[in-house]
């Protein structure tokens, strides 16, 4: 009976530091995804950017017709 005890509580140790790993990964990747959203708005702020410059650029070329 003892041992059994022991194996349980061997197990329930082990599923406890499994929770916490997976608690500590959950918050290391929310920040992961939350660095990574601000990363990706502010480049397509800058391809909205690039894409109005371009296109004012084309308005004033010159036609080759």
């Amino acid at each position: 009976m003892n041992s059994e005890l022991k194996t349980l509580e061997n197990e329930v140790n082990r599923l406890v530091n499994l929770y916490q790993d997976s608690c500590n990964e959950n918050i290391k990747l929310r920040q992961q995804l939350a660095e990574t959203s601000a990363r990706n708005v502010k480049l397509t702020e800058k391809m909205h950017i690039a894409s109005s410059r371009l296109e004012n650029l084309l308005k004033h070329l010159p036609d080759h017709e």
